[in-house]
């Protein structure tokens, strides 16, 4: 895949470290000469639509909000957005202009806008509330993970009042900055909507002397979620690293399931179905008491 295409799908931005583990380091300067990629001095890479949605923003008369703005503070999103998200104030008109952008109307205060971008806590506070639970939930990971900004994030919780408040304070109590990229996020969010299984992210499992750590965890239920995205696991040493890691965890008596991208991403259901059908495995292990079940 060419350099934008890794881009997207790591979420919209991603460290040089990350990048050069996957493309030729000739690859990734060539794609910054040609503008396909936009690099700026905090060693991030991002697609071009940054600048595209300040300019976006500014013809409206409006500000870089939601996705956009995450993207902009260097946090990953599920999806990049097609068009950027602007937010103008109240009542202000805008005719055909529209189809420029994701246009969303609120009135901000000066201080909640930076250099024409909603502040972290503004952006926090606006795609908890508005975005699809995956996806909010893959802001929040995102900037605990680049931002560190966890009393950030529960002020935003606190404070928040009125429609989805409770919704807010739920994802902010799950975020997690252990997920490492948007795919993992999107995968938790989906485990969570399954009745019975509770994961953790990023969890040791140990078997005597074997240790490894898993994306997803459920230890009551002896269940292990791996996201494997090409991204990670593209090399021969990878694959041959991992199976022998999945295949200690199996004989150390875990349920090990691994979801590709494509299926967490674009075929939701069939994942959840799959998870629901685990759950009611390890549910019947537990109870008719299968040694390792039994102990959980």
């Amino acid at each position: 895949m060419s350099v934008p295409e890794w881009l997207a799908e790591l979420g919209g931005v991603a460290r040089y470290g990350t990048l050069v583990r996957l493309v030729e380091r000739i690859e990734l300067e060539a794609a910054v000469v040609s503008g396909s990629v936009m690099r700026d001095g905090r060693g991030i890479y991002s697609l071009p639509n940054t600048d595209v949605a300040v300019r976006v923003a500014a013809r409206l008369g409006g500000v870089v909000s939601m996705t956009s703005a995450a993207i902009s503070h260097g946090w990953g999103v599920r999806t990049v957005p097609d068009k950027p998200h602007v937010t103008v104030g109240r009542g202000r008109s805008l005719g055909n202009r529209t189809k420029l952008a994701h246009v969303h109307w609120t009135d901000l205060e000066d201080h909640e806008v930076e250099n024409g971008v909603t502040t972290h806590k503004v952006t926090l506070r606006q795609c908890l509330r508005a975005l699809p639970e995956d996806e909010a939930l893959a802001v929040a990971d995102s900037a605990l993970r680049e931002s560190g900004c966890h009393q950030l994030l529960l002020q935003v919780a606190d404070e928040a009042r009125g429609p989805g408040s409770p919704r807010m304070r739920r994802l902010a109590d799950a975020a997690s900055e252990l997920a490492a990229n948007p795919f993992e996020s999107i995968t938790r969010s989906i485990c969570h909507s399954v009745p019975g299984l509770q994961v953790k992210p990023q969890v040791t499992v140990r078997d005597g002397a074997f240790s490894a750590r898993a994306d997803l965890v459920d230890q009551r239920l002896r269940i292990v979620c791996e996201a494997d995205s090409f991204a990670w696991h593209g090399s021969r040493t990878a694959l041959a690293s991992d199976c022998r890691r999945y295949n200690r965890m199996v004989v150390g008596g875990w349920l090990v399931l691994r979801f590709s991208y494509e299926d967490v991403m674009f075929h939701p259901d069939e994942v959840r179905e799959v998870l629901a059908g685990v759950v009611a495995l390890a549910e019947l292990l537990v109870e008719v008491g299968v040694a390792g079940w039994r102990a959980a």
